[in-house]
């Protein structure tokens, strides 16, 4: 196969990245007390916290105003944009999958309703991705290309998507990614073609680094998944970890495909950290049971995106309450909640659903300012919608100003999408949630981050 052309030049693949955090608020979870200097929060652990702030959700996306009739384009295509899903079904991760598919059925919906893209009704075919323990994800990624697909919409695991990258790249397709928050896709030799709207953990490593210590952490235990979003993700949160005047006293890594976690979990409580961050998949099912089991109080327990599930079902009402964890991401505003329900009305979790509506939307404007659904005349515009032009925040609006010839700046439910060369966000929030007596887990506050 020759090699193909270079899109959207990749000036910005970066070595280091340099990193700035702004903090919306500073509460941690916990029963407020009041002090000296006003209120704060002290939780089960005995972790003095911050005071709690004001103003969870600031950074959610505004109502679009009535687009009104969106104007017929005046490029017509006689090849209609095909996308296909690379999501988690099933494996490690299938908890994500619900709301991610639902997140892209309600795009290419809200897409269609207005008209399309250059005057067809986009297709979408759905494959799961499954995890890295099966070959799930080859399998499907195969068959979507093999229908014509021009963009796939995953994977959501890291892994998974390094899996079969080169597969989707090197057939000139887009890969866009949802969830994928591994630093190593920065500078990827992907042919211009990988783009995500998730951050690189090199924020919420920051994030979630940063915020242990606000709590009072001195020392933290890690049980890390052994995996380029596990390692990748511990070494960021123990960077911002240390530089805040932090000790890791404990890291334990373990495997996809493990099912025993005991020695992981003695050696973490033998160095009695003052909190843990579980870095895993659904193996916090089995790994919150063993440290509860020894002792550790969940508002020791910080969690992130790859296990901040509802464990309504799982755990008996009150194993998790206090506990915390990071998702990155804004806040879901309840009028998106309601269109994904009516998408999925089963739908009990969020998580990424914004993500893979944005993703949607975002490709079917690059394929509209490209007046092309090729995978590599659409990956070349995906930049250029993203920035510098009117703001807009749904495929009406934002078509319609596409069509009367402006330039556009589109930001979505997951937040500011602003691109980087390299095709990751160059900002983002990220979620910070704390569990309640039910086990499910609501939100605190947000923190914004420039990459």
């Amino acid at each position: 196969m020759t090699s193909l052309p270079q899109v959207a030049p990749r000036i910005a693949k970066l070595t280091a990245l340099g990193l700035g955090v702004t903090f919306l608020a500073t509460a941690c979870g916990g029963t407020s007390t009041p002090t000296a200097t006003g209120s704060a929060s002290v939780n089960a652990a005995g972790i003095s916290c911050p005071a709690p702030g004001e103003g969870a959700g600031a950074g959610a996306a505004t109502e679009a105003p009535n687009a009104g009739a969106v104007p017929a384009s005046a490029v017509t295509t006689d090849t209609p944009l095909k996308l296909g899903s690379l999501l988690p079904t099933t494996g490690s991760l299938a908890f994500l999958g619900p709301p991610e598919v639902a997140g892209v059925n309600l795009g290419v919906k809200e897409v269609n309703e207005a008209g399309g893209v250059l005057g067809k009704p986009i297709e979408i075919i759905h494959r799961d991705s499954g995890d890295t323990k099966t070959d799930i994800a080859t399998q499907s990624t195969t068959s979507l290309l093999g229908q014509g697909v021009s963009a796939i919409i995953g994977a959501a695991s890291s892994g998974v998507s390094k899996t079969v990258i080169n597969q989707i790249t090197g057939a000139g397709a887009v890969m866009f990614s949802p969830a994928n928050t591994s630093p190593d896709f920065t500078a990827w030799d992907d042919k211009g073609l990988y783009w995500r709207t998730a951050p690189s953990d090199v924020l919420q490593g920051k994030v979630l680094g940063n915020y242990m210590a606000s709590c009072g952490a001195q020392t933290v235990g890690m049980i890390v998944l052994n995996d380029a979003y596990g390692t990748g993700l511990a070494e960021n949160v123990k960077a911002a970890f240390e530089a805040a005047g932090g000790q890791v006293v404990a890291q334990e890594l373990f495997n996809e495909g493990d099912s025993q976690f005991s020695s992981q979990v003695d050696k973490v409580v033998a160095a009695k950290p003052d909190a843990i961050a579980l870095i895993t998949f659904d193996q916090a099912k089995s790994i919150v049971p063993l440290m509860t089991g020894k002792g550790v109080k969940p508002t020791q327990l910080f969690m992130v995106d790859g296990n901040m599930s509802n464990y309504s079902t799982d755990f008996q009402p009150g194993t998790l309450k206090g506990a915390q964890g990071t998702i990155p991401g804004t806040f879901a505003k309840d009028s998106f909640k309601k269109k994904m329900l009516a998408v999925d009305p089963a739908l009990n979790d969020f998580t990424y659903g914004g993500e893979s509506y944005d993703a949607v939307n975002l490709i079917a404007l690059a394929a509209e300012a490209a007046q092309s659904t090729k995978g590599v005349d659409i990956a070349a515009q995906l930049k250029a919608v993203s920035e510098v032009g009117e703001k807009c925040s749904d495929f009406p609006s934002c078509v319609t100003l596409l069509r009367e010839g402006k330039d556009i700046d589109y930001d979505g439910q997951s937040g500011p999408v602003t691109f980087s060369d390299a095709g990751d966000p160059t900002e983002a929030y990220i979620g910070i949630y704390e569990f309640q007596d039910d086990n499910t887990y609501s939100p605190i506050k947000e923190e914004f981050g420039k990459l």
